[in-house]
């Protein structure tokens, strides 16, 4: 019998790639520095929270420990990838 794994069940709910799915859960585990929450823990926390889209790893993570479902430091918020207002790149 398979079991569906959490990082599955996120990519159906998300509509994105299980190797997208799976980085989530691995940034919301990196966004703590000591102890990881396990997966299946992440994706009990979200169920509950009714994202209507994929919210950043990172909001995640300080949820669960705001909330005392996963409560050990936090890492810094990583910097956003894009820089404010270069996201709209148009072919002139």
């Amino acid at each position: 019998m398979h079991k569906t794994k959490p990082f599955e069940i996120i990519a159906v709910q998300f509509r994105i790639s299980r190797e997208s799915a799976k980085y989530f859960l691995i940034r919301v585990q990196k966004s703590f520095k000591t102890e990881k929450p396990p997966h299946q823990l992440i994706l009990t926390f979200m169920n509950g929270q009714n994202f209507e889209s994929l919210p950043k790893p990172h909001r995640v993570a300080t949820m669960m420990n705001e909330s005392g479902v996963w409560a050990h430091p936090l890492n810094a918020e990583p910097p956003d990838l894009v820089s404010s207002g270069q996201e709209d790149f148009q072919d002139e």
